[in-house]
């Protein structure tokens, strides 16, 4: 039986849109957690993601082993129906997606949240909008 963390050996060109193919994958299966490699941006996108109360919570696990994982607990809510309803990365390798203060998008109207690479370090739309300031567009949640 394959596992589900097992990757394949494939060099990776976009690790951010690995990270939420991950997690929309475990969401879709309704499975508790997910892993995925480590890195100082994911660890920042996990943070935000737990901050608007998309996931549980989230971990660096097999420190100890040489390449540290980000465990990631998947929330659901009465039974098992999913937070997550809908997860899309926006700015890619071959498309840079930047915003100003002026122009922060709204995610089906506010009800879900854009995620921003800032020179203030990565934030929710609602925190640049308190902070007025742009950047990079990684992702939209719903």
């Amino acid at each position: 039986k394959r596992n589900l963390f097992e990757r394949s050996t494939m060099a990776v060109t976009d690790p951010i849109a690995d990270m939420l193919t991950c997690i929309r994958n475990a969401n879709t299966a309704n499975l508790d957690m997910t892993e995925f490699p480590n890195s100082k941006l994911k660890l920042e996108l996990a943070r935000v993601l737990k901050d608007e109360g998309y996931i549980d919570g989230y971990e660096v696990v097999n420190q100890d082993a040489g390449k540290p994982r980000i465990r990631v607990q998947l929330k659901y809510v009465s039974g098992k129906r999913r937070v997550i309803t809908g997860i899309k990365r926006i700015s890619k390798p071959g498309l840079r997606v930047y915003v100003g203060k002026h122009d922060l998008p709204r995610v089906l109207g506010g009800l879900g949240v854009a995620i921003l690479s800032t020179p203030r370090g990565v934030m929710s739309d609602r925190d640049c909008r308190k902070q007025g300031v742009g950047g990079e567009v990684l992702a939209y949640v719903w």
